[in-house]
């Protein structure tokens, strides 16, 4: 018997009263549990949020509880952690992955992050320029690859500070 036979035969033989499983939208009071970790650090251990909006390698994102599971890679930019009304907490990753686990987990591995209000946006703006000189210096490729990476992380820290 061809597998397609044997499934739809199966299939006409379940019981009607399986009901399957659907996804719908996150109520008001869902919350997705949250672990944001790095090497040296855990910053959330499964903490009930509201919302993590992040920045994935595919776009900005926002995940609430009953979310598709899925897996991102993250570039550098803000995660902001919605704990309530009124109550979030802003971080600067670097780079890293998001899982979204099945029953409203979310894990977040970093490599470092650090809360935004730590950063200074005029050492920021002076770190990028100082970033643009070596990329067009007379540097090796190394040291303008160097320079690329540090650009663009300035860059994103830029953007997520507001400052131009």
């Amino acid at each position: 018997m061809s597998a397609l036979r044997l499934v739809s035969s199966a299939a006409r033989r379940a019981p009607r009263s399986l009901a399957l499983g659907r996804r719908g939208y996150a109520e008001a009071t869902d919350k997705i549990k949250l672990s944001l970790v790095l090497p040296h650090q855990a910053i959330f251990t499964s903490t009930d949020v509201v919302q993590v909006n992040l920045s994935a390698a595919t776009g900005d994102m926002g995940i609430l509880a009953n979310h598709v599971p899925s897996i991102e890679p993250l570039r550098p930019g803000l995660v902001e952690v919605i704990e309530g009304v009124g109550s979030s907490k802003k971080w600067f990753v670097s780079g890293g992955f998001a899982t979204v686990h099945p029953n409203n987990k979310l894990t977040i591995n970093a490599i470092e992050a650090a809360p935004l209000e730590e950063f200074s946006p005029e050492a920021v703006r002076a770190n990028l320029q100082e970033a643009q000189k070596v990329l067009g210096g007379n540097g090796s490729e190394e040291v303008k690859a160097e320079a690329r990476i540090e650009a663009d992380v300035y860059e994103a820290l830029q953007h997520a500070l507001g400052t131009k």
